[in-house]
């Protein structure tokens, strides 16, 4: 009889086409409008075959009882709950393996976001894409969280290569592969977009409608800046370039020899002719102190090559996308 009912249980995971993760701290409030707008929702666009995982980030107000309360009702929303705060990544990474969907949708607790927005979103799905990226083109915030966040989209682009005006939006839509294929961790849930992109997989957005806050305040306070920068680093430098870290220390380290040699070789011509001695001239230190910091950034690249060379041996691994 228990195999019987494991049987079951696993054929209605493999049934469900849609999951929808939602990260939550402390929104009580909002928890009950929320599930009861995405219940009617997704009977429309899936009826018997979704599920909404709530994930708990360590709350400290009556949300995993109202989140208790709402499964109970309907039993394809579901929760769990973290022993402490661990971040948004942190609980997208935890949904991201629950997900049992061929179609992963993340949203916001906060109302912020519009479960009507869920058919358009999966529709420009299916026009091929793998992800498809929600942006808030008329956005609902005080000024110091859009301004900044104009200059981190702006900045995220550009050093991603992927142009989207929203990379930060909670409200996303991925195919199931994309979502078991990204290590999220840290703050790296604001790059997925450019983590999916890098994998090779086809992103894209779309404009969403945004709600004020009803319920509460923002969870994400100044710091998030800082973490974000240095997030940011961390993303280009573990995909693009750990495969290949001469590419980033040897182009580094190539301009400065390259400016060194030229400010040594410029006073070296000045001295010759009688133009300025040596003695008295600090540049020389300065191209000196460029050509020895070059030579070493060149030496970690190629040391970098060498450990990355040895440690992959024999265990690249590498996305497909279809096979015959």
């Amino acid at each position: 009889m228990p195999e019987i009912i494991a049987a079951q249980r696993t054929n209605q995971e493999r049934a469900c086409t849609i999951s929808v993760i939602i990260p939550l701290l402390n929104e009580e409030e909002s928890l009950q409008e929320l599930s009861a707008r995405l219940e009617e929702v997704l009977s429309f666009m899936a009826p018997h075959a979704y599920e909404v995982l709530f994930i708990d980030d360590g709350s400290t107000d009556n949300s995993f009882r109202i989140l208790t309360t709402i499964h109970q009702r309907n039993p394809r929303f579901k929760a769990l709950r973290f022993r402490r705060n661990y971040g948004k990544s942190a609980a997208l990474a935890v949904g991201f393996s629950r997900a049992n969907g061929e179609v992963v949708i993340t949203m916001d607790a906060d109302l912020q976001d519009d479960p009507n927005e869920l058919p358009a979103l999966v529709a420009k799905l299916h026009e091929g894409y793998d992800l498809v990226s929600g942006w808030k083109k008329k956005r609902y915030d005080p000024w110091h969280k859009t301004i900044p966040s104009k200059l981190f989209n702006a900045v995220v682009s550009r050093t991603s290569g992927i142009r989207l005006h929203d990379f930060n939006c909670g409200l996303k839509a991925y195919r199931s592969d994309v979502v078991k294929a990204l290590t999220i961790y840290g703050d790296m849930h604001r790059y997925i977009p450019a983590l999916a992109h890098w994998e090779g997989f086809r992103v894209t957005e779309l404009a969403v409608q945004h709600h004020p806050r009803k319920f509460g305040v923002s969870k994400f306070g100044a710091k998030r800046f800082v973490t974000g920068f240095l997030d940011l680093l961390t993303v280009l430098f573990t995909t693009k370039y750990v495969k290949r870290p001469l590419h980033l220390f040897g182009t580094v380290g190539t301009v400065l020899v390259l400016a060194g040699f030229a400010i040594e070789l410029t006073l070296t011509i000045e001295w010759f002719l009688g133009l300025t001695y040596l003695s008295n001239r600090p540049l020389v230190l300065v191209g000196v102190l460029l050509i020895i910091v070059g030579v070493q950034l060149i030496s970690m690249g190629l040391l970098g090559e060498l450990i990355v060379k040895n440690s992959l041996r024999g265990t690249e691994q590498y996305l497909l996308r279809e096979e015959l």
